[in-house]
C-alpha cells in the first residue's frame, strides 16, 4: 500500500479530535482528509449540475435594433 504524508496544522487535528471524540490523532487526520475529499466530491457535483442547466437555458434571439 503506498504511504501519504500529510500536513495539518495541530489545532485543527486538536479540535477534530475533541468534536468528533476520536481517539488519537491519526483518526483525526483521517477525518479531515475525508471531509475535504467529500467537500471536494459535493463542490464538482455542484458545478457540474449548474454548467448543465445553464447549457438547458434557452437563449431568445433578440429583435434587431434599427
Amino acid at each position: 500500500m503506498a504511504e501519504v504524508t500529510v500536513g495539518l496544522d495541530a489545532e485543527l487535528v486538536v479540535e477534530v479530535m475533541v468534536l468528533a471524540g476520536v481517539g488519537s490523532p491519526q483518526d483525526a487526520v483521517e477525518l479531515v482528509v475525508r471531509d475535504y475529499i467529500a467537500r471536494g466530491h459535493r463542490t464538482e457535483a455542484r458545478t457540474a449540475a449548474r454548467e448543465e442547466s445553464l447549457r438547458e437555458v434557452d437563449v431568445k434571439p433578440q429583435d434587431r435594433q434599427g
